[in-house]
C-alpha cells in the first residue's frame, strides 16, 4: 500500500546523533535516574496573527488530509504521541483485569473507552501529520504497560498502535484513519480504525469504534469541541454489549459533552445504565433505579422535548460554545467508574535513552516548534514533507512498494475485517535497517 491550546507533552529533552543516542539536554540525572522535563522550552505560539479562512476557503465539503496547513496551527506532537494519551487512564484496565464478572468488567471497559478520548477536551491545536514509516514508543512503568506505534500508509494516513501489560494482563491495539471535513465554520474528524481490547487472563476481546469530533469556530470567535455519535462495545466471548450515545450540544447546549447508554447481555437484557460527561466522569446505575428516577424527574417538570431538540455539526446558526454545566446529576445508587484526572501544568512522560531513528521526538520540525522558532519549524516541515514525495517518487520509478516495519495488514480474529496487526519484536531494540526518513 502506498502509502497536526495548550501542548500538553513536555517529554523530550533530546539530541541524536548516527547511533541513536539521546542526550537529555533538558534532563537531569539523579542516581543513574534520568528526570522527566517539566516544561517546554518555549511558550506557545499565538495563532492571532493568522487566518486559516485563506486556505480553507476552497474546501469546503472536502477531505482534508491532502492540505498542506501552515505550521502554526499545530502543537509541538505528532499524531502517534496523541495516540498514546488513549492511555492516560489504564488503572481501569488494570480494575476490568481483576473483576470476575463479566458485566462488571465491561461497564469498567467502557469507562476507559470515554476516556481515551477525554484528553480531546479543549485540544483545538492540530498534531503534526506523521511521516510514511515515522515511529513513537512510550514505557511506563508506572503505570504497567509500554507502548509503539507507526505511521503505516501515508495516502490514506494511518496510524497503527499496539500497548501492552508488562504483566502480561491485556493487549490494546488498533489503527487510525482520521478523516478531515471542513464544513464552513467548523472541522469534522471521522476516527475510522477499530480499537480492541484484549484481557488475556479472561480470554476475552472487547472492540469499539471512537466517537466524531467537531472543532468549531474554525474562522472566527474561540475555538470549541464536541464529541458525537453512537459507540457499540462488544465483548466477542460472552455477546455482552455496551452502545453508548455521545450527545450533541443541542440547541441550547443541555446535552452539551453528555453520554449515555446501557449495557445489555447477550439476549439483550439491560443490566446497567451508564451515565456521566466525556469531559468530567462516568456512572453506573440499575435500569429500574434509573427509569424510576427519570420518571420522578418528568413528574417534577424535568426538560421539555424542545429543549433536547439535537443539532449536527453541518447544520448550525450560531458556533457560540454553549455554557458548560460542570457538574453530573448523580442518581441515588449509582457507582462511580470513572473521573478525569486534573492536568497537570506541564505533562511529562518517560522515554528509553536509546530511541529508534523514526522516533517523532526526533522530528526537526517538531523540535524547532518546541523551542518557539515557527520559522525553522516551517521550513523544517516542508523539508520533510519534499523529501517524502521524493522518496515515493523514487519507489514509484523501481516499481517498489513502501514496506511497514512493525505492523502488517491482516485479519482482525475477533471482528474478521481487515486491520493493522502488530507484528512483534520492538522492544527486543533490533533497531537495524531503520529508514532515513528525517
Amino acid at each position: 500500500m502506498n502509502s497536526e491550546e495548550e501542548f500538553f507533552d513536555a517529554e523530550t529533552g533530546l539530541e541524536s546523533d548516527d547511533s541513536c543516542e539521546v542526550s537529555f539536554k533538558d534532563a537531569t540525572q539523579e542516581n543513574g535516574v534520568w528526570e522527566r522535563r517539566k516544561k517546554l522550552p518555549a511558550e506557545m505560539i499565538s495563532r492571532n496573527n493568522f487566518s486559516v479562512w485563506n486556505i480553507l476557503k476552497k474546501c469546503i465539503g472536502m477531505e482534508l488530509s491532502k492540505i498542506a496547513m501552515p505550521v502554526v496551527f499545530n502543537e509541538p506532537l505528532s499524531f502517534l504521541q496523541r495516540i498514546s494519551e488513549y492511555m492516560e487512564h489504564t488503572h481501569l484496565i488494570h480494575k476490568a483485569c481483576s473483576l470476575s464478572d463479566s458485566i462488571d468488567r465491561m461497564q469498567v471497559v467502557a469507562a476507559f473507552a470515554v476516556s481515551a478520548v477525554a484528553s480531546q477536551w479543549e485540544r483545538t491545536g492540530k498534531p503534526f501529520n506523521p511521516l510514511l514509516g515515522e515511529t513513537y514508543e512510550l514505557t511506563r512503568e508506572d503505570e504497567g504497560y509500554r507502548l509503539i506505534s507507526e505511521q503505516v500508509s501515508h495516502h490514506p494516513p494511518i496510524s497503527a498502535f499496539h500497548a501492552e501489560s508488562l504483566k502480561k494482563e491485556f493487549e490494546f491495539h488498533g489503527s487510525i484513519y482520521p478523516k478531515l471535513k471542513f464544513w464552513g465554520k467548523s472541522v469534522e474528524a471521522e476516527p475510522k480504525g477499530t480499537m480492541t481490547l484484549e484481557l488475556l487472563k479472561h480470554k476475552e476481546a472487547y472492540t469499539w469504534m471512537n466517537p466524531m469530533c467537531c472543532v468549531h469556530n474554525i474562522i472566527l470567535g474561540k475555538l470549541w469541541i464536541e464529541q458525537y455519535g453512537t459507540v457499540e462495545i462488544v465483548n466477542h466471548r460472552t455477546g455482552d454489549k455496551c452502545v453508548l450515545n455521545f450527545k450533541p450540544c443541542g440547541m441550547f447546549g443541555k446535552e452539551l459533552h453528555k453520554v449515555e447508554g446501557h449495557i445489555q447481555d447477550k439476549s439483550k437484557k439491560k443490566r446497567r445504565v451508564m451515565y456521566g460527561k466525556w469531559t468530567e466522569c462516568m456512572y453506573s446505575v440499575d435500569p429500574k433505579v434509573y427509569e424510576a428516577y427519570k420518571k420522578s424527574e418528568k413528574k417534577s417538570g424535568g426538560e421539555s422535548k424542545k429543549l433536547r431538540q439535537e443539532r449536527s455539526c453541518e447544520a448550525e446558526e450560531a458556533d457560540e460554545m454553549p455554557e458548560v454545566q460542570e457538574t453530573v446529576t448523580v442518581i441515588p445508587g449509582s457507582a462511580l467508574l470513572w473521573r478525569i484526572t486534573s492536568r497537570p501544568a506541564h505533562s511529562a512522560q518517560g522515554m528509553e535513552r536509546l530511541l529508534l531513528p523514526t522516533d517523532c521526538r526526533l522530528r526537526p520540525d517538531i523540535r524547532a516548534m518546541e523551542n518557539g522558532d515557527i520559522d525553522l519549524a516551517s521550513s523544517e516541515k516542508e523539508r520533510l514533507e519534499e523529501k517524502q514525495r521524493a522518496a515515493r517518487r523514487e519507489r514509484s520509478k523501481d516499481e517498489e512498494e513502501w514496506s511497514t516495519r512493525w505492523f502488517q495488514m491482516g485479519t482482525n480474529p475477533h471482528t474478521g475485517a481487515e486491520d493493522w496487526l502488530y507484528t512483534g519484536g520492538y522492544f527486543d531494540r533490533n533497531f537495524t535497517d531503520c529508514p532515513n526518513i528525517y
